[in-house]
């Protein structure tokens, strides 16, 4: 079954074409981006101008086309966090629906955490014990722990990085006091979220996805992109810090020729490393292995679960991700620990 996966974010629309069926691993066949920088078009009113919700909908018809080109059975498709914080996103979604016939679900903080972390989970496998899912996307923060393929505890916070360059560090390149405040700062914003994922248990395993992390890894001396998803990629505290203190003094347009950082990201390379490593020092993680599966993997994988095996039919957009609403969440947001016969093996480096 060949499926198709649109993903409207913050900076980008993008187009993933697998094919994949229950218990197969998805195979990537085509992949392709818009960058459209849709939180950067949110005017001080809240809205999305009609001229850029004009281009989202161009974008959305050419994805379509071109997924029905590539052969795709089904289009599941979604926004995040621009489209969510929209105060006109119902009137955008129902412009996207009416002239393009895709229907676009609106996806909250916490299913994109879930989501995350099933494809983490499905990926690294149960001997990766107890597992910490951290990513960093244009507008949020995502975070999620737990044992089972559902997190015991999922958040999402606003410290995405794009929206921290437009808020925090305007100025290009920062100076050495804004890059000190927004340490503080984000040091207070984590504060009580990571008391809560310290409080669940420590992880076996802890993990990133996400294009940020992507590229910090490939600046600390991961392998790049052309050696293929199965090599291993690591980033350190040690090496993160290293890292700031070079780049915390370069403009976006000298951070663009760096290896590992595209010109349409190298604008929110500073803020997302400073968000790293503010997670990283909130929850005492010495070093994250880089995960290449990320949300759209997880829709994917939550498409095949409800999915008959042998009848793979057309199902609704609702039902194509799955019941949201059934997956677990803890009572008062952290579950006790449940023992996970840790392996030293594959140790998350948590610092105590």
């Amino acid at each position: 079954m060949r499926l198709g996966v649109l993903d409207v974010g913050s900076n980008t629309v993008h187009l993933l074409v697998v094919d994949a069926h229950r218990g197969a691993h998805p195979t990537p066949m085509t992949s392709e981006k818009t960058v459209l920088r849709l939180a950067e078009r949110i005017g001080a009113d809240g809205r999305l101008a009609d001229a850029d919700a004009d281009e989202l909908v161009a974008n959305v018809a050419q994805v379509k086309q071109a997924a029905e080109q590539a052969g795709c059975e089904d289009l599941m498709a979604f926004s995040t966090s621009a489209i969510r914080e929209a105060r006109n996103s119902a009137e955008v979604l129902a412009r996207v629906r009416d002239e393009t016939g895709v229907e676009l679900r609106v996806l909250s903080g916490e299913q994109e955490a879930r989501l995350t972390f099933l494809a983490a989970r499905r990926w690294c496998g149960w001997s990766a014990g107890r597992l910490l899912l951290l990513d960093i996307g244009g507008g949020s923060l995502e975070m999620a722990i737990g044992i089972d393929e559902q997190p015991d505890l999922a958040a999402s916070l606003p410290l995405g990085a794009g929206r921290l360059t437009r808020t925090r560090l305007p100025q290009d390149p920062p100076t050495q006091r804004q890059v000190a405040e927004m340490r503080d700062w984000l040091d207070d914003q984590l504060a009580a979220t990571a008391k809560r994922f310290r409080k669940s248990g420590s992880p076996d395993r802890a993990v990133a996805t996400s294009k940020t992390f992507r590229s910090l890894a490939r600046l600390t001396g991961a392998a790049p992109a052309s050696a293929g998803p199965r090599v291993p990629r690591s980033l350190t505290e040690t090496g993160l810090r290293q890292l700031l203190a070079f780049i915390t003094r370069m403009s976006a347009a000298d951070l663009a020729t760096l290896d590992g950082v595209s010109s349409a990201r190298s604008h929110q390379l500073i803020s997302g490393a400073l968000v790293a490593e503010a997670v990283m020092r909130a929850l005492g993680v010495a070093e994250l292995d880089i995960c290449p599966w990320a949300l759209r993997e997880g829709v994917i994988l939550r498409r095949l679960d409800h999915a008959n095996g042998e009848d793979h039919t057309a199902m609704r957009t609702r039902a194509e991700f799955g019941s949201f609403d059934a997956e677990r969440t803890s009572a008062n947001g952290s579950d006790v620990d449940r023992g996970t016969g840790r392996q030293a093996h594959y140790g998350a480096r948590w610092n105590r």
